[in-house]
C-alpha cells in the first residue's frame, strides 16, 4: 500500500513549520499531485506527578484557538536535545520549574498522519519536585496547576481538556497507574 515518492517541493520554511508539495505514485500507477505534508519537529509531552502524587496541569492562552485552556506539559525536541527523554525534562523544567526522579516511556502518537510528519513521545514522569523558577520563551505565558488523580479524571469527563493529544496522555498514563477501571 505504500506509495512511492518522485519529488517534493518546498513551499514554506520557518522554524515552526515547513510545508511542502510531494508528487507520488500509488501502486496502482495513479499520480497523486500535490499531496501537501506539514513537517514539524518530533514533540514530547508528559504526564507529570509530584511527590506527592499531584499531576502538573498547565494553564496558557492558545491563539490559534483564542483561548486560554488547560494542557499537559511539553513541546519540541530541540536539535540539542539527544533523545525524546531529555528533551522532555528540558521542557519541564523550562515550563514548570519542575525536576523529575524517573522518566517512563508511555507511546507516541501523531496529531494528523495525514498531514504532518511528526510524532509526540508521550512520558509519565514522577518523582516531582519544584527545583527553580519557570524559564518561559517570549511566547509562553504558563501559570502552572497542582491536581488530584481524580481532578484530573473529571477534567476529562467534562470535557475541560481541549488538546486531543494531551488527553491521549493522560489515557495511557492513568492505565499505566491502574487507575482506569474497565
Amino acid at each position: 500500500m505504500n506509495w512511492k515518492l518522485l519529488s517534493s517541493k518546498y513551499l514554506f520554511k520557518d522554524n515552526w513549520l515547513t510545508m511542502r508539495a510531494d508528487t507520488c505514485e500509488r501502486p496502482d500507477g495513479r499520480i497523486i499531485e500535490p499531496y501537501y505534508v506539514y513537517e514539524f519537529p518530533d514533540w514530547v509531552t508528559a504526564v507529570a506527578l509530584t511527590k506527592e502524587n499531584k499531576i502538573l496541569i498547565v494553564r496558557q492562552y492558545r491563539h490559534a484557538l483564542g483561548q486560554t485552556i488547560l494542557e499537559i506539559p511539553g513541546g519540541c525536541v530541540d536539535a540539542n536535545d539527544q533523545n525524546p527523554e531529555q528533551a522532555i525534562a528540558r521542557e519541564l523544567l523550562e515550563e514548570t520549574g519542575y525536576a523529575f526522579e524517573s522518566y517512563e516511556f508511555l507511546c507516541k502518537t501523531s496529531a494528523n498522519p495525514s498531514t504532518n510528519n511528526n510524532l509526540m513521545h508521550v512520558f509519565l514522569a514522577k518523582g516531582g519536585t519544584k527545583v527553580k523558577e519557570q524559564e518561559l520563551d517570549e511566547a509562553e505565558d504558563i501559570e502552572v496547576l497542582l491536581y488530584s488523580v481524580d481532578e484530573v479524571k473529571e477534567l476529562i469527563r467534562t470535557n475541560q481538556l481541549l488538546q486531543s493529544m494531551h488527553v491521549t496522555a493522560l489515557l495511557y498514563a492513568l492505565e499505566k497507574m491502574g487507575e482506569l477501571k474497565y
